[in-house]
């Protein structure tokens, strides 16, 4: 990301970056290959048929598309919390709050899942191989308490190891991962041995390969979604991750790819290894649901085969553990530092760099729910929820791409919007689809979001506003009438005043509209807004300023002092509340941010104001006796000779009209020249005394550029640019106004309601 623009960014807590790619990837894979692989095969195959593979591989392509968006994201805004830091830069707010509330929770269930599946397995291995111990130990407590005993204790580990620190963390996730990634593999070894002895057989297996139709494949799709959750968890971790622009995209489809081609091998071969004499394989499989990976291996595997599938079940429940405890805490820890959480939750270790109250705080909870709540019922409610922060992650990618064009992005989603919009839709598609078969899921996700808006709009609301960007608009002097429109002039430097109000004054007069002068208090987001006050002296001589001017031309000249944590916002919103019909602000001629075009102000501005904008980038001369009005045509070019006219009657300038032909014109070339420069040169009333140039230029704003030597002021409009386009006005009026050395004043006429409605809801 760009660096912090103030203090409060900078000292934000932030981690060590100990993980790299491998590290990164080994998160993913390890959170995705969990149990959900040894649970679902059975129960997709039940639903499915052989038509199984087909759900796997949807649901493949559905979260790919959603990968694209974290893999943009992730390696452009590296913050911890992942989904919910994304969505809160996209809708701050109750909305933002919501997407990191729902994540939190979501997580916290799949640890408390994985917690009770570990200790599932864990005795599911005793019994087979020690069921004298087991015996003594259920004949003792019990088996519903030696089952939660073993979930505490396997809870409580990897709580202490994710204290330890991140770097510990990455390397039992990478040692388990390839366990049993290992274990796996023997698996599919083993079971396309026994295909490639029996090939007759592999064909009866896939017969009929829909044998619940379509919809068998939809409901297998909603219930086996949850086994693609993983890979944003290499997100949720992105400040851990070295060199996050490139390790980021390239980790999240290393997991993504390797994990498919684990689960459809593994599903393959459940299906074509075994032969079960009174039934499909198939509905073998669908009988023993989640156990149907162990039963599988009995059929094909050698006598340490069934061990071996018990054995990959424990470390496949410890690794997903690991890395969504690591994700919960970070999601929390992000929350923390938001004020939308307790503030202590965005405490850090000093030693060993890591979000040891958020860790310990969402292991208690986790512990408590894996030990209380029906489980079941709850992790239903977890996989809805993975749907719907993840449609609200595709559709951040729009939103940010157009509230934040600034933030460089090594990584761009391909065919954008296309992607982003269809992952919104298949996500909210399978998220309503899963209501005709599992209603509880969404019973349980209201009621906490419910929850969540209670306590956000009640407590943590007022909290966090300290540090949103917000804005005071006091009351101005001599307010202009209520429902009046005026001509906006923005202030800054004390030294473009009088320049700024010799363009605003005579557009005021052709308009018969008061002018508002505005000058904005920056206010550091650290500070409470109120505290601005304190700095208003500084910018009150720009008003004085502006009001002995005023007087002395004898124009009417309210001005107003804002105070906000960003000053394009205070802008923007005087624009709104006073209904501006035009904005004059000026620009210093260049910026030193390589991916912004005027400035940070700036371009915010020009891409949000609700009226018509007049840009004045001041040049070397400071008198305005000769302005060259190069021909363009449109509704901009028409406003610019409106402006003109009206500087003009006051300034009385000789106007040049210039027109852009190629080196070694043709005669023809030039007729058209001359016609174009007498049309433009006829939207001029009075027309005063003009002139007309053709330029001979290899390029046109190379050509306007130099022309613009022997003039006081080049007028310009703006060129009509596509919609999702990053230029602000058009290549050829950015190119003159950067590289003209003389005043450039471009203009643009306001685009409109509508386009201002989507501008507002994509940023």
């Amino acid at each position: 990301m760009a660096t912090p623009k103030n203090n409060q960014e900078a000292n934000k807590p932030t981690f060590a970056r100990d993980l790299g790619l491998f590290d990164a990837s080994m998160i993913g894979i390890g959170a995705m290959i969990g149990a959900g692989i040894f649970v679902l095969t059975g129960i997709a195959a039940g639903e499915a048929g052989p038509a199984s593979l087909m759900s796997f591989a949807l649901n493949g392509a559905v979260t790919l598309l959603t990968a694209f968006a974290y893999a943009e994201l992730a390696s452009a805004i590296p913050r911890a919390g992942g989904g919910y830091s994304f969505v809160r830069m996209a809708f701050p707010g109750g909305a933002g709050f919501v997407s990191g509330w729902m994540l939190w929770f979501a997580y916290i269930v799949a640890c408390s899942l994985y917690a009770l599946g570990f200790a599932g397995y864990f005795w599911e291995f005793f019994a087979k191989y020690f069921p004298w111990l087991t015996h003594l130990v259920y004949g003792i407590i019990g088996h519903h308490s030696a089952k939660l005993g073993v979930t505490f204790l396997i809870g409580l580990f990897f709580i202490w190891l994710n204290v330890r620190g991140a770097e510990v963390t990455g390397k039992t996730e990478n040692v388990l991962t390839l366990s049993k990634l290992t274990i796996l593999a023997i698996f599919i070894f083993f079971g396309i041995h026994r295909i490639f002895s029996e090939p007759g057989q592999v064909s009866e297996s896939f017969t009929p390969f829909l044998p619940n139709g379509l919809g068998g494949v939809l409901v297998a799709m909603g219930l086996t979604f949850i086994a693609f959750e993983g890979y944003d968890l290499i997100a949720t971790v992105a400040e851990e991750i070295k060199n996050p622009e490139k390790n980021i995209p390239k980790a999240t489809f290393i997991a993504l790819s390797v994990t498919l081609c684990f689960y459809l091998l593994i599903l393959f071969v459940s299906l074509a290894a075994i032969h079960p004499e009174s039934m499909t394989s198939w509905q073998f499989l669908g009988k023993y649901k989640e156990t149907a990976i162990v039963r599988a291996a009995e059929a094909f595997m050698p006598a340490f085969g069934v061990a071996l599938i018990v054995f990959g079940g424990l470390l496949s429940t410890m690794s997903a553990l690991n890395a969504t405890v690591m994700a919960a805490s970070r999601v929390s820890f992000s929350m923390g530092r938001d004020l939308w959480l307790p503030k202590s939750m965005a405490a850090i270790h000093q030693k060993r760099r890591t979000p040891h109250i958020a860790i310990m705080s969402t292991g208690v909870i986790l512990l408590i729910m894996a030990m209380t709540l029906p489980i079941e019922a709850v992790g239903s409610a977890a996989s809805l929820i993975f749907l719907l922060t993840f449609a609200m992650v595709n559709l951040s990618v729009i939103v940010l791409r157009r509230k934040y064009p600034e933030i460089p992005r090594k990584y761009h989603v391909p065919l954008y919007p296309v992607v982003p919009l269809l992952g919104f839709g298949l996500n909210i598609f399978l998220a309503l689809y899963q209501f005709k078969f599992q209603p509880v899921a969404w019973y349980i996700t209201i009621g906490w979001i419910a929850f969540g808006l209670f306590l956000y709009y009640a407590i943590f609301e007022k909290r966090a506003a300290v540090f949103e960007p917000q804005v005071i608009l006091p009351g101005i002097q001599a307010v202009t009438e209520e429902g009046k429109t005026c001509i906006m002039v923005a202030l800054h430097n004390p030294d473009t005043v009088d320049i700024l109000l010799n363009i605003a004054i005579p557009v005021a007069r052709r308009r018969s509209k008061p002018i508002l002068a505005v000058t904005v208090v920056d206010v550091p987001r650290q500070m409470p807004i109120h505290e601005g006050m304190r700095f208003a002296h500084h910018k009150e001589p720009l008003l004085i300023r502006a009001k002995k001017i005023a007087a002395e031309r004898k124009i009417d000249l309210s001005t107003q002092l804002i105070i906000a944590h960003r000053p394009s916002d205070g802008i923007l919103a005087s624009i709104e509340q006073h209904h501006a019909e035009a904005l004059i602000m000026g620009w210093k001629g260049y910026t030193n941010a390589k991916d912004r075009i005027f400035g940070e102000i700036a371009d915010r501005i020009i891409r949000f104001a609700t009226c018509d904008l007049m840009v004045l980038k001041i040049g070397e001369k400071l008198e305005m006796q000769r302005c060259l009005l190069p021909t363009s045509g449109g509704p901009n070019a028409k406003l610019a000779a409106s402006i003109l006219s009206a500087i003009n009657k006051e300034m009385k300038m000789t106007i040049t009209a210039g027109y852009i032909i190629p080196e070694n014109a043709t005669p023809k070339q030039k007729v058209e020249g001359m016609r174009q420069m007498e049309a433009t040169l006829a939207n001029l009333k009075p027309k005063g005394k003009c002139e007309k140039k053709l330029i001979e230029a290899k390029a046109i704003a190379g050509g306007i550029a130099s022309a613009s030597r022997d003039y006081d002021l080049v007028v310009i409009g703006a060129a009509k640019e596509p919609f999702f386009r990053k230029m602000l006005f058009g290549e050829i009026p950015e190119k003159v106004a950067r590289f003209s050395p003389t005043s450039v004043l471009v203009v643009k006429k306001y685009e409109g309601l509508v386009k201002s409605i989507l501008k507002k809801v994509l940023g």
